[in-house]
């Protein structure tokens, strides 16, 4: 699975760390989110998708 981020949507919210903070890392000096981990593992598919499901900019996907 890929995960990415649209950093054209991201506003900086950071729930996405909040769900995942294994996944993702923000950038203080562009304020949008860094993803840590582009291909997750099976056992962290579970916090890709619910950083996916409340991005509140709808940045974010997980792709097969």
């Amino acid at each position: 699975m890929k995960l990415a981020a649209d950093l054209g949507l991201c506003q900086g919210h950071q729930e996405c760390l909040a769900e995942a903070p294994e996944l993702f890392a923000f950038d203080e000096e562009s304020y949008q989110v860094v993803v840590r981990v582009p291909e997750p593992s099976v056992e962290q598919v579970p916090a890709a998708r619910a950083a996916v499901k409340y991005c509140p900019a709808f940045a974010l996907t997980l792709e097969d």
